[in-house]
C-alpha cells in the first residue's frame, strides 16, 4: 500500500477522533435495509436538529474509538455502520433514532456514547426519553417561576383580605 494512501486513511482516523472529541453525544446505528427515502427524512430531522450523520468505515471508527480511549464499541461497528454525532445537543441523536427505528424495522440503534462515556442500547433509549433543549429550559424555568408567583398570590390575598376588612 502506498504511503499516499495510508496517509489519507490516517487523515480520515484524525477527524473521527475529532468528531468523537467534539461530541456530547453519539449514536451508532445499523441502517440496512432503510429507503432511499427513509434516509433522507432521518437526515433531514437530524440535519434541523443540529446533528450530523456520516457513514464511516468500521475499521476507520474502531482506530478513533481507540485513539480516544473509548472501550466496548468494537462490537457496535460490525455490518452497515452510519453514526450521528451532536456538539450541542447530548439528547438530539437518541430522540430522533430511537424514534425512527420504532418507525422503520429496518434502522437498528446499537448503542453510543453520551458526555464522553460509552452508553448501552438501554442508555441511549434511556436518554431518548428526557425533552429536548428547549423543553428542559422550559422545565427549568417553571420551576423557578413557582416560588415568585406563590409569593405573589400570598401577597394578593393578603391586599385582598385587607380591602374586605370593615373601616373601623
Amino acid at each position: 500500500m502506498s504511503e499516499s494512501i495510508i496517509a489519507a486513511k490516517a487523515k480520515v482516523v484524525d477527524a473521527v477522533v475529532e468528531q468523537f472529541k467534539a461530541a456530547k453525544s453519539a449514536v451508532v446505528v445499523n441502517y440496512r435495509g432503510l429507503t432511499v427515502d427513509e434516509v433522507t427524512q432521518v437526515r433531514k430531522e437530524l440535519r434541523d436538529n443540529g446533528v450530523k450523520m456520516e457513514v464511516i468505515k468500521n475499521t476507520y471508527l474502531r482506530r478513533a474509538a481507540d485513539a480516544t480511549g473509548y472501550k466496548g464499541l468494537d462490537d457496535l461497528f460490525k455490518g452497515p455502520t452510519a453514526i450521528a454525532f451532536s456538539n450541542d445537543d447530548a439528547v438530539a441523536p437518541a430522540r430522533i433514532m430511537t424514534k425512527y427505528a420504532k418507525q422503520f424495522d429496518d434502522l437498528v440503534v446499537k448503542g453510543g456514547i453520551i458526555e464522553g462515556k460509552v452508553a448501552s442500547l438501554e442508555q441511549i433509549t434511556e436518554l431518548s426519553k428526557l425533552p429536548d433543549r428547549d423543553g428542559m429550559l422550559s422545565m427549568l424555568l417553571s420551576v423557578l417561576q413557582a416560588p415568585v408567583r406563590n409569593v405573589a398570590y400570598a401577597v394578593k390575598a393578603v391586599a385582598d383580605s385587607k380591602d374586605e376588612e370593615p373601616a373601623a
